[in-house]
This record gives C-alpha cells, structure tokens and sequence, in this order.
C-alpha cells in the first residue's frame, strides 16, 4: 500500500511514525527516510530503544529555500537508500519526499519508478506538503492534514518531544 500525508497542517511526520510504532509493535521491519532534515529528532533519538526501527535523515541542518548542489546529491542518497530499504523492509517512511520534489531535487520519474518497484506486501508512506498530483493519484490512502488553530499564530515555538 502507498499511503500519503500532506497538507499544511500539523502532523504529517507524525502520523507516519505512529504507523512506524504500530508496524513494529508487530515484528515489522520500518525504515524512515528523511529527506532535507538532519535535525536530532525525539524519533531520531527513539530508534535506539525499538528494534525493528531505523531512521536516517539525509539533509542539512537549515530550512531550504534556494536548493545548492549539497541538497540535490543528498535527496539522490535518500533515493538510493531507499531503492534497497524497500527490498528489505517491510514499511519504508519517505518523510518530506514531497518537499523534495516540489524543490526540484528529485524527478517525476525517479519517484513513480521507486513505488512501482515496491514489492508485494510491502507499504511506502510519503509525507510533506505539496504533493504533485501524480502522487496524489498513485497512492492508496491520502490523507489531507488541514490547519485549523496552532500555537505557532501567538509566537509559541515548537515544543521538545511535540513538534520534534
């Protein structure tokens, strides 16, 4: 199953990893890739206490608003681990693969030949906003996270453990 969470809401990433927490709880195997982060995470550092878990994070650590020659050879890495992740896990987390793409550091193609080489019984998350339509299209779930209030209008900054 291809399962995609997009929008400009709150709660992308996690919803994929409470997908992540649920597969493992189960014996799966789960891989989360993360495109254009290189921040520690409460996830990031969690992986060392759940077996069956894995996160890398292929990104620096700024927000990316022009993309350099660094963000493009680090979304190909993220691509590339990926490719071998599908074959060896059972849920693989592509989180801000959207984002990704929307930057340009990655083709149409390269992503649509990605999931269609995702094995039977096997399941791919996306996350991030923007999402081309194409994936929109190609996954079997969407979910559209939608802001409705947030702390972040009255200067609250992001919270330790919530937001990350």
């Amino acid at each position: 199953m291809i399962i995609l969470y997009y929008g400009d809401g709150k709660g992308k990433t996690t919803a994929s990893l409470g997908i992540a927490l649920r597969a493992v709880g189960h014996g799966m195997k789960v891989s989360v890739i993360q495109f254009m982060k290189a921040r520690p995470t409460g996830e990031y550092f969690a992986q060392e206490f759940i077996d069956g878990l894995s996160i890398r994070q292929f990104g620096r650590d700024v927000f990316v608003d022009e993309p350099i020659k660094d963000d493009f050879e680090l979304a190909q890495k993220a691509l590339e681990f990926a490719r071998d992740e599908i074959q060896k896990r059972d849920v693989v987390i592509l989180d801000e693969v959207n984002i990704a793409l929307s930057k340009g550091l990655l083709k149409k193609d390269e992503v649509l030949g990605l999931l269609d080489s995702v094995p039977d019984g096997k399941h791919v998350v996306l996350t991030g906003r923007n999402p081309p339509d194409y994936l929109i299209k190609k996954a079997d779930l969407v979910t559209e996270m939608r802001e409705v209030k947030h702390p972040y209008r009255k200067g609250v900054s992001a919270v330790k453990g919530i937001d990350w």
